[in-house]
């Protein structure tokens, strides 16, 4: 043997012929008795065999396949565009002669070194006479019998026939099987791959008589048997009871019979055919199970066929314990039996359904009917054996009434099942398989004799409607119906009026959308409306609710109808009916088409059918103003006239009608309603007729709103416009990308388009970002709102400002005007300024305002405050002056000066919502002088705690003791008094369930000190009885010397006064002459009074209510005047007053703020003069002198944020 390098000549002598990409050249001499065959199946153009003859080899012989003489050696060269060992094969054929009792030869050889390059084939073929057996026994290991591929490539098989393939039984080696037998005519093979070893001998061969195969059967009497011979198949004889066939045996009604066959395997040469019968009545069947052997003829081919008698109206059920599979078409089982149902109706058609071992489909099988079930068994397979059952069939009934006018037809649909409608009861019962028609309005009893009839059958409910010369009776309402609910219903209306006017039907919003006349609608009612015109019924159209259509007028007399499915509830649209005006037209429609860009079709009558000859439609739209519109004709036929041209009329309100055909442009971006009316000719029948589907597309036609919004410049600015109204029409555009949000971010520079977009739909917010690196470098700055694009369209909303700082940092926040307030309950912020302040995350701090008692709000972290006015042009002042500080140690911390007028509200952040979990918030609340806060907790919450307590503590600026400590699980008091300046503290937990919340009410009061007050007055009572006394013995002492000493006084200057001289009625200590009631001193200091600057410095408490006030004398006298001691008359003690009574002489209006010390009565300022003005004579700081003994309250000292 040798390879193509050694064939090179040969191969040149071949180029002409093929392309050789392979070849092979050896010399082979097959054995006496033996046929050698090679062969490829490829053409021989492609691969070749040839033999090698001549001097030199010079004369070949190519074929395709080639056979080889026993015993005679030749020549080969294998050439093939393809691997040779693949592309061809080769078959090594023997015969083994065998008699009654002896084979020849006795042992099969193989001739193993014969082309083992290429696959082999050995083949022995048995003859031997009839009824005699050939048996081969293996000669090494064992045989296994497989249906699979063997892995060693040796692949042994046996067929008893050359002709029936189905026959062959393959085996592998490694089994316990060593003796193969088989008939007359077998061949038994052996298949090997290239190269591999074969032994020489592989069988010992012998002979003998045939032995058959018997089996024991039992039939009962409804079951027929019968076992017959498939045609093509070696003889092969069946017996029972010395009676034998060669091709076919019945058997019915026998036990334990013997059946004996003439061949070793007459399951490949016989098939067997069951028929059983099951009789059924209403209640049950007989037999219910059939039994049948599972190991009898198993591994036969068989067919089983069950005929199953059913009485009338009476259901069939079979139960597969496996289930089935319903099969389609001539689709077959791929493994185990394949099942046919056949059922027989009472009109006698037949229905027969294919199903499969297994599957998802139900265990049980309800028929109808006679029924018979085949089972189609391939060999080896077991039948699933099912149990019949039978019942009374499951009828329907329900009780009918119609409507007066009304007709209700139930009409059959589907040939299956058998079912009939049935009508009154027993026994003046009618029923009719196909349809039924009830018009009596009375109580009707309708009976199905199926129970699924709604599978069968559908309903239409028919109401004629006829209206008069101008009105109608009634709207056309279907209210939800409680007939047939669950069957497919069909409503109708037949409208009719006088033979001159159209029945109009308008639609309420959102109208009517037209469909193609094949469509169903998606919410599964369909309408549909037509006209009955002389030359036949002609469809206006199919709608669905929810479209541009709001009213149908059509001539004279139709048919609305409404279709809806099964078990689908009823929600039917309310049409008004009227009758329209007089018209010429098949229909007019009228059309609202939609604002914003849209594309409405629309058919003609008929469509796809022929346009009715002679006859016109039109169409009425309505468009949008600033809207442009555009007609498109998708698709359209045109007629062949006989009389008249097909025309396209266009009309407009004060303006001239314009007619196209359907070939010429039609309108093209126009604006303004218009009427479109389709009019055709006379046309030729027996050719196609006038059709058109068009569409009208509607476009805005106003200009956007443009503006170019540059934040580059603007620091850590930052815009929003969103939509938040219901216009669908409404489209913004950012760079030209319609969003329904726009983004400017913040340092860019943005193009934005607004194209029918109210302001009061769009909304404008704006940012700015605020961020603080070092807490002791940011410089305070104040949150002023930036001047944005004047382009913008829309006002501004709100403006948010995000404050940033370190994690160790706080900011601190304080209204320019000097305080905040937060709005709550009884304390509500005006709509003019709003501030809501967050944190950063958006945890609600509070929502604040102006002028209010919060001197400053700390938080520690970063925050956003969002400020909203309504007009943000009008507001020129900062919102907050914002500066930055070290941390603190609560998350919140409020610094408040409650008012003296109106109580104080104070909540905790996030009101009336709790305050966020572990955080801690404190008030610091300053209490004036002479003044004490009373604290209440009007509305406290108390969370459940997972982690920690909540707390809440009071405790006086300079204590280290609180006055209240308590915790969520402890009663807290519910008012408390607070002397002086004090802070309120506040800690959440983590709660389990529930939130912490708490608002709390303070309320100033001045101080009363009563001891004080009592022993004043003590003071003053025993001040009084001691003047009392010291009056009382100068009086009686003076009466005592006026009688002991009266004498006349030389006096050198001044006054002569006579003893006893009286000239006064009363005496200076007797009379109020030296008290004044008031002392005006611009009459005192008059001569002064050119100076404004006098009058205009007086502290403005002196200009109230004036009193008068004791000043000792201390101008100059006369040296040379004696002192004369008047005698006093008694004195009335009652005018005594050595100082005005204080609730006389200080009646001043209460103070905004307390007197300071300097404007006491009680002090006087050592720098003035003793002179008439009391000048100052220094400008130094003042040195009080104090001058009355009233207890003066000490002032507290100030409050600074370290001692805090």
């Amino acid at each position: 043997m040798r390879l193509c390098a050694s064939c090179a000549l040969l191969g040149l002598l071949l180029l002409t012929a093929f392309d050789t990409s392979e070849c092979l050249q050896t010399t082979v001499r097959p054995d006496k008795g033996s046929t050698v065959t090679v062969s490829t199946a490829l053409p021989v153009d492609q691969c070749a065999v040839c033999t090698v003859s001549g001097v030199n080899d010079t004369l070949t012989s190519c074929h395709s396949s080639l056979p080889l003489v026993p015993e005679e050696e030749v020549k080969l060269l294998f050439n093939c565009s393809q691997p040779i060992e693949e592309a061809f094969t080769v078959t090594i054929a023997r015969t083994i002669e065998c008699t009654k009792d002896a084979c020849s030869p006795t042992t099969v050889e193989t001739q193993p070194a014969v082309l083992t390059e290429l696959s082999r084939t050995f083949t022995w073929e048995l003859k031997a006479p009839e009824k005699t057996l050939v048996g081969l026994d293996v000669l090494g290991d064992g045989l296994i019998e497989t249906s699979q591929p063997c892995p060693d490539d040796f692949q042994y098989s046996v067929t008893t026939s050359k002709t029936n393939a189905e026959s062959r039984t393959r085996y592998c080696r490694g089994g316990s099987e060593t003796r193969l037998e088989a008939p007359n005519g077998a061949v038994v093979s052996l298949q090997v791959k290239p190269k591999a070893l074969v032994k020489s001998v592989l069988f010992q061969a012998s002979a003998g008589p045939l032995k058959g195969r018997t089996m024991v059967v039992t039939v009962n009497s409804s079951t027929t048997l019968v076992v017959s011979r498939d045609p093509g198949q070696p003889e092969c004889d069946v017996c029972s009871t010395g009676d034998c066939s060669p091709t076919e045996k019945t058997l019915i009604n026998v036990e334990k019979l013997l059946l004996e066959f003439s061949c070793l395997k007459p399951q490949d040469v016989y098939s067997v055919k069951m028929e059983m019968k099951i009789e059924c009545t209403q209640s049950s069947c007989t037999p219910a199970a059939e039994e049948i052997d599972p190991d009898v003829f198993m591994d036969f081919k068989r067919s089983l066929t069950w005929d199953i008698s059913v009485p009338d109206r009476t259901v069939l059920t079979l139960d597969f314990p496996g289930g089935l599979e319903e099969m389609s078409g001539a689709v077959k089982c791929q493994d185990g039996p394949q099942y046919s149902v056949s059922t027989t109706n009472r009109e006698g058609k037949i229905k027969t359904t294919s199903y499969c071992k297994g599957g998802t489909l139900s265990r049980h099988l309800d028929l109808l009917g006679t029924t018979a079930v085949t089972a189609e068994v391939p060999k080896g397979s077991e039948v699933d054996l099912f149990t019949a059952k039978a019942a009374p069939r499951g009828a329907r009934m329900m009780s009918v009434m119609p409507d007066p006018n009304t007709i209700i037809t139930i009409s059959r649909v589907t040939s299956e099942p058998d079912c009939s409608v049935c009508v009154n009861k027993e026994p003046k019962q009618k029923c009719e398989p196909s349809r039924l028609t009830l018009e009596d309005p009375s109580n009707t009893t309708v009976e199905f004799t199926c129970p699924q009839p709604q599978d069968v059958f559908i309903v239409e409910i028919n109401r004629d409607i006829e209206c008069k010369d101008a009105s109608c009776p009634g709207n056309i309402v279907q209210a939800e119906s409680s007939l047939f609910p669950d069957f497919n219903r069909t409503f109708t209306w037949d409208l009719k009026v006088v033979s001159t006017r159209t029945f109009q039907l308008d639609f309420p919003e959102p109208g009517m959308r037209q469909i193609p006349n094949e469509e169903t609608c998606p919410d599964e009612h369909t309408y549909s409306i037509v006209a009955y015109l002389r030359t036949g019924p002609a469809t206006i159209g199919t709608f669905c609710k929810g479209g541009t259509v709001t009213t149908i007028m059509a001539l004279y007399k139709g048919r609305l109808s409404l279709q809806v499915p099964g078990n689908r509830k009823l929600d039917p649209v309310d049409i008004k009916l009227n009758v329209g005006p007089e018209t010429n037209m098949v229909a007019i429609l009228t059309v609202n088409l939609p604002r914003g860009v849209s594309n409405t079709d629309f058919i003609t009558a008929n469509y796809p059918r022929d346009f009715p000859d002679d006859q016109e439609m039109q169409w009425n739209f309505t468009v949008p103003g600033m809207h442009n519109y555009t007609m498109r004709f998708s698709d359209h036929t045109a007629p062949e006239c006989l009389r008249k041209e097909v025309e396209v009329e266009y009309q407009k309100e004060k303006k001239k009608v314009t007619k196209l055909t359907l070939a010429d442009p039609q309108p093209h971006h126009e604006q303004g309603n218009f009427n479109m009316v389709l009019r055709n000719c006379k046309t030729n029948r027996t050719l196609q007729g006038l059709t058109l589907n068009y569409r009208v597309s509607v476009i805005r036609s106003g200009h956007p709103v443009l503006c170019v919004v540059d934040l580059i410049g603007q620091q850590g600015v930052s815009m929003q416009v969103e939509k938040v109204g219901s216009d669908p029409y409404c489209e913004m555009s950012v760079n030209s990308k319609v969003e329904k949000k726009l983004n400017v971010a913040a340092g860019t520079k943005a193009s934005l388009a607004f194209l029918d977009c109210p302001n009061e739909d769009v909304r404008l917010t704006a940012s700015k970002v605020i961020e603080c690196q070092n807490v002791t470098s940011c410089s305070a700055t104040q949150l002023t709102v930036p001047k944005l694009d004047s382009c913008l369209p829309m006002p501004l909303h709100s403006f948010t400002w995000h404050l940033k700082v370190p994690q160790d940092g706080t900011v601190d926040l304080v209204s320019p005007t000097g305080s905040l307030r937060q709005s709550l309950p009884g304390q509500e912020c005006s709509p003019s300024v709003s501030l809501h302040v967050a944190e950063e995350d958006g945890f609600s701090v509070g929502e604040f305002c102006i002028t209010g008692m919060i001197q400053k709000v700390q938080v520690h972290g970063n925050v956003a405050v969002t400020a909203t006015v309504p007009d943000f042009s009008k507001t020129k002042e900062p919102f907050l002056n914002v500066s930055f500080s070290q941390e603190i140690s609560e998350t919140i911390i409020y610094r408040v000066s409650p008012e003296e007028s109106s109580p104080t509200l104070l909540a905790t952040p996030n009101w009336p919502l709790g305050m966020r979990p572990s955080s801690t918030v404190s008030w610091i609340v300053t209490v004036p002088s002479q003044y004490e806060a009373h604290m209440q907790f009007v509305n406290l919450s108390q969370p459940k705690c997972m982690d920690r307590h909540t707390a809440i503590k009071v405790m006086m600026l300079g204590d280290e003791e609180e006055m209240i400590s308590r915790r969520e699980d402890e009663e807290a008091e519910d008012k408390l008094t607070v002397p002086r300046s004090f802070y309120l503290n506040m800690s959440n937990c983590i709660p389990e369930e529930g939130h912490f919340g708490a608002m709390t009410n303070i309320v100033l009061q001045k101080r009363s000190n009563l001891l004080a007050i009592l022993l004043g007055i003590a003071g003053a009572l025993l001040l009084l009885l001691i003047v009392l006394a010291v009056v009382c013995f100068v009086t009686k002492k003076r009466k005592k010397d006026k009688l002991a000493k009266e004498a006349s006084i030389y006096i050198g200057k001044g006054n002569i006064f006579r003893p006893s001289d009286r000239h006064f009625s009363k005496a200076r200590s007797d009379n109020d002459s030296h008290v004044y009631a008031s002392i005006d001193e611009s009459m005192m200091y008059g001569h002064l009074l050119g100076d404004t600057s006098y009058a205009d410095s007086m502290p403005d408490h002196f200009n109230g209510v004036q009193v008068d006030s004791y000043n000792t004398f201390t101008g100059p006298t006369d040296a040379g005047l004696p002192v004369i001691k008047e005698p006093d008359h008694e004195p009335e003690l009652e005018r005594f007053q050595t100082f005005l009574d204080p609730s006389e002489s200080f009646n001043l209006t209460r103070p905004r703020t307390p007197i300071d010390r300097q404007d006491s009565l009680g002090f006087q300022d050592r720098r003035m003069l003793d002179n008439e003005l009391y000048t100052f004579k220094s400008t130094g700081d003042m040195n009080t002198i104090r001058l009355s003994g009233v207890d003066m309250e000490p002032q507290p000292p100030p409050i600074s944020e370290d001692s805090l």
